[in-house]
Order: structure tokens, then C-alpha cells, then sequence
């Protein structure tokens, strides 16, 4: 079966890839020739580990090709996966534009049956609307079938997650097509479950939700701990002993980001509100989310003396480690704030870039560490990066101003860089 992918971002391309390496003959359909005639080169236009080696090998070995024909791609492939990207709108909606022009395409150059499936995230229902879609472009008819196959990917992690996925949700109305999509997957040793496309399309938000619910009540829970000078860490460290809680999402922080789980919520929300259902707790998870990295910017200005006129290194600007997503990184929401108090901000991270519209004479980015910390008043730590880690904090100090350390991922351990002479300060975590 050859497979084609349209939509080459982070999922279309890692979907690609992996398929690739399960064995299938892979086609990367994207309309920017740009992205494309990099792909084909052998470049990622993003960072994600392992994933440009596993490039490097599939077009070697022939297993994937990349072109920025829509009438080509549809016509010589009969399984078609919708990777395009659902972004916010302003009222919290996903925008269908791109899936909408995808199943225009579709259903203008579709030649024999095929089978659709939707691999982006979308809102419930949106495989019915596809079907009307395809169906309405359609110049000659022709049948074809829709499933909905959701991605469960962690940036940072995405091809193990591929590879070893904790389950498989394939949504269809049609046996026969899911038990197709269903056969892509043989080689992976996972639980499948095939359930109606409406309910695929909901365990996706509703499984991004929950985990978003799990971390904003860890960092309220910081609030708390920090008010009564408790060690959140240890709290969560005793809660996830419980077999029923569990360890994972539990890490006190200054606040979930990325293309996920701020969008999904949103999206999830947004849907609640037009079926005229209040979802009264991940409206306040979202609500804990957007206040969390103020609510203790606001108690290490009171550690620090006041921000006005300090200079302050802010390390890791990536909403996580392992990659240069900036969507919704809490990182650069901390920087916007700092830059009305008129703070002199020196900004590291191993990968991603500043964007240009945060940068000034009093905002810039070193490629250091070393050089980043120079004359600092403070150090704010944003993403729990490897090297933020395992740097040596004791020869770093000698390049600082003043020694205050803010982490906001909880990564160091405090007692250690307590006896390095630094006043070090987390998250509800002393």
C-alpha cells in the first residue's frame, strides 16, 4: 500500500517517517516547494531528535519521496493521511481551514476509491463535515472512505512515541477501512482500539485536557506549598506512589506550552460552550495555566528587591527540552513582562532562537551559557534543559553579579546550589 501525507509539519513529517521505517512506501505532499525541496535535501524545518538521521535514511533507501503536487499525490496513492495543522482562533475554535482545503483537493483529483484519514486534531465531527467536503469537490464521483486516527506524540520524544505508542485509536463508521489503517500498524506492539470517528475524535481532546488538568493542579498545589514553605516536590513525590495518581505530569512548573494542550483545551472548551456544557474545571485549568508564571514572577521580584534595572539571564525560551517550539512557551511570556519592567534580559537556549520581535538592545540571545550569565543579577530558568542540568554552577557563579537563581522547572536541586552561595528559589520547592 503506498501512503501519502499531506501536511508536512512536525505530525506530517513524523508520520511520514515512521511509516517509512514500518516498511510502507511513503509520499510527503506539502504546497510550499520550499519546504519540500528542503525535505528532499535531507532538512527538518524543525528540531526533533533522531528525526533528521531517520530523514537521511528513507531517502536513501527510497522509502519516502516528497513532492508539491496535489493532483499526484491524490491520484498515485490510495491511502491519504491529513496531517495539516488545526491552529486557535481568537474565540478558542479550531481553525479547519487547511483540513478543508485538503478534502477540496481530494475530492477534485480523487481517480478510484480511497481511504481519508484524519490524522490532524480536530473537533468533533469534523470527519462528517470531511465526507460532505470531498463529496461537494468531487467532479466525477468516486468512493471513499474516512477514518480518524489521532497522534499522541510528545514533542521532544516523537519517534519512540511513534514506535512505542501506549494505544492506537482508529475511528471509523466502515469495518473494512479501519481494519486497512488498522494493518499499517501490524508491526507495533500496541493496544488498538476501534471505536466511531466521534469518539476518536474526542479521546484525543479529552486525553490532552486531562493531562493539562494534572499539571495546573500540581502548580496551584505549588501556591500552596509555597505559602506554607512545604517542598511540592516531596508532596508529589508521596502522591505518585499511589498506583491510582501515578508520577507523570505531576512536576511543579511555571506552566504547560506547545502546539497541545493550550490549543486543545481551548478547543475542547470551545466545544462544551456550543453544546451548552459547562466544563467548569479545565476552564480553571486553563485559568491556573495563564496566571502561573506571573503569580511567582511576582514573588521573586519580591526576592530579588525589584526587576527595574537588574539584569537577568533567562535559560531555555522552548516551551520544553528536546526541542524549538515556541508555541505558547511560557518563556517568552515571562520575557514580554520583564521587558515593561525595563529589565536588561541576557537569553540562552540550546536550540531555538528569540524571535525577532522580542529582541532589542536590552534583549539579546548568546550562544553560551558562560557568555549569557555575565554580570547577571538573577537567573531565570524556563526549560529543564540537559546542559541547564549538569552545568558546573559553581564555576558559573564566579561570572555573576549577584547570585539568585529562579527555577521555574524545579530542575536544580536547591540544598546543592544552596552551598554553592547561590539564593536559590523554585517553584513552591525551597
Amino acid at each position: 500500500m503506498n501512503i501519502l501525507i499531506m501536511g508536512m509539519g512536525y505530525v506530517g513529517v513524523t508520520t511520514g517517517l515512521v511509516f517509512a521505517e514500518l516498511g510502507w512506501q511513503v509520499t510527503g505532499l506539502d504546497t510550499d516547494t520550499i519546504k519540500i525541496q528542503a525535505l528532499s535535501e535531507g532538512k527538518l524545518s524543525f528540531y526533533e531528535p533522531e528525526l533528521d538521521q531517520l530523514l537521511k535514511k528513507h531517502i536513501a533507501t527510497g522509502k519516502i519521496n516528497f513532492i508539491s503536487s496535489s493532483e499526484k499525490g491524490i491520484r498515485e496513492n490510495n491511502i491519504i493521511f491529513i496531517c495539516v495543522g488545526t491552529p486557535s482562533d481568537k474565540d478558542g475554535s479550531a481553525d479547519l481551514q487547511a483540513v478543508r482545503g485538503a478534502a477540496q483537493s481530494i475530492g477534485t483529483y480523487m481517480n478510484d476509491y480511497k481511504i481519508i484519514t484524519v490524522k490532524s486534531t480536530v473537533p468533533i465531527d469534523t470527519n462528517r463535515k470531511l465526507v460532505e467536503w470531498v463529496k461537494e469537490s468531487q467532479i466525477h464521483p468516486h468512493p471513499f472512505d474516512v477514518v480518524s486516527n489521532p497522534e499522541f506524540l510528545r514533542e521532544g520524544s516523537a519517534l519512540f512515541d511513534s514506535l512505542n505508542p501506549d494505544r492506537i485509536i482508529i475511528g471509523s463508521d466502515n469495518e473494512q477501512a479501519a481494519s486497512v489503517i488498522q494493518s499499517l500498524y501490524d508491526s507495533i506492539k500496541a493496544p488498538i482500539f476501534v471505536t466511531k470517528p466521534r469518539t476518536a475524535e474526542l479521546i484525543k481532546y479529552a486525553s490532552n485536557a486531562f493531562l493539562a488538568t494534572k499539571i495546573s493542579y500540581v502548580n496551584e498545589l505549588a501556591r500552596l506549598c509555597e505559602s506554607l514553605e512545604v517542598n511540592v516536590t516531596d508532596v508529589t513525590k508521596g502522591m505518585g506512589m499511589d498506583q491510582r495518581i501515578g508520577p507523570h505530569f505531576l512536576k511543579a512548573g511555571i506552566g504547560y506550552g506547545g502546539s497541545c494542550f493550550p490549543k486543545d483545551s481551548m478547543a475542547l472548551l470551545y466545544t462544551a460552550k456550543e453544546q451548552q456544557v459547562e466544563l467548569s474545571i479545565l476552564e480553571q485549568v486553563v485559568a491556573v495555566n495563564n496566571s502561573q508564571s506571573s503569580y511567582f514572577l511576582n514573588i521573586w521580584e519580591q526576592k530579588l528587591g525589584g526587576f527595574r534595572g537588574k539584569t537577568i539571564a533567562i535559560l531555555g525560551i522552548s516551551f520544553k527540552p528536546n526541542t524549538d517550539d515556541l508555541r505558547e512557551a511560557p518563556a517568552l511570556s515571562i520575557i514580554q513582562q520583564l521587558q515593561h519592567k525595563k529589565v536588561n534580559l541576557r537569553v540562552h537556549d540550546p536550540i531555538a532562537k528569540l524571535p525577532e520581535a522580542l529582541r532589542s538592545d536590552t534583549t539579546q540571545q548568546f550562544e553560551t551559557l558562560a557568555i549569557t550569565l555575565q554580570q547577571c543579577d538573577a537567573v531565570i530558568l524556563c526549560s529543564e534543559w540537559k546542559a541547564y542540568r549538569e552545568a558546573d554552577w559553581q564555576q558559573l557563579r564566579a561570572l555573576m553579579k549577584d547570585y539568585y537563581i529562579f527555577d521555574g522547572r524545579n530542575t536544580l536541586v536547591g540544598k546543592e546550589m544552596t552551598k554553592l552561595g547561590y539564593a536559590y528559589y523554585g517553584i513552591g520547592n525551597r
